[in-house]
């Protein structure tokens, strides 16, 4: 049973995408870099942990969702698909509003109730970080990783005076 939920899953993935770039990402721009590029950058950088990550999972750039890869690096979700509504519900914790994300968490919730507990725990996650969801991580490449991932997994606090 769960294997059919996640053929549903994936088919309505597969079924969406295509219109949700040509529809909802008009304004944003596919990168500069392809992903044998992004292997050349410097060995601890953004660039060169995204370059490896399409590289062990054998998989291309999707022009204009750049960014979701990324999302993946910094928030130590895998690709399976629990784990990709997992991480929407970060991001919707985080502050990432939209339509699409919106019919993930509702979908991927009916589709897989046994995992909201790990949904929820994503959430107050990205509760906890740093608002990065609407970053330019195109421009931010060049920056050494680990220090981005724990610069944005900090909670930004107020200073009182």
């Amino acid at each position: 049973m769960k294997k059919l939920r996640t053929k549903f899953i994936i088919f309505m993935y597969e079924n969406s995408q295509k219109q949700y770039r040509k529809y909802f990402k008009k304004k944003k721009r596919q990168w500069q870099f392809n992903e044998e590029q992004l292997l050349s950058f410097k060995e601890d950088s953004l660039g060169r942990m995204l370059g490896e990550f399409y590289y062990n999972h054998g998989f291309r750039m999707i022009p204009k969702m750049e960014n979701h890869d990324v999302y993946h690096l910094i928030t130590d979700f895998s690709t399976n698909i629990q784990d990709e509504i997992a991480m929407q519900y970060l991001l919707f914790g985080n502050g990432k509003r939209s339509a699409y994300l919106l019919g993930v968490l509702a979908l991927g919730t009916i589709i897989f109730p046994e995992y909201f507990k790990t949904y929820l725990k994503a959430f107050r996650k990205g509760q906890n970080m740093r608002v990065f969801h609407h970053w330019d991580f195109e421009r931010l490449l060049w920056q050494n990783f680990e220090h981005l991932k724990d610069f944005i997994r900090q909670k930004e606090t107020q200073v009182l005076y």
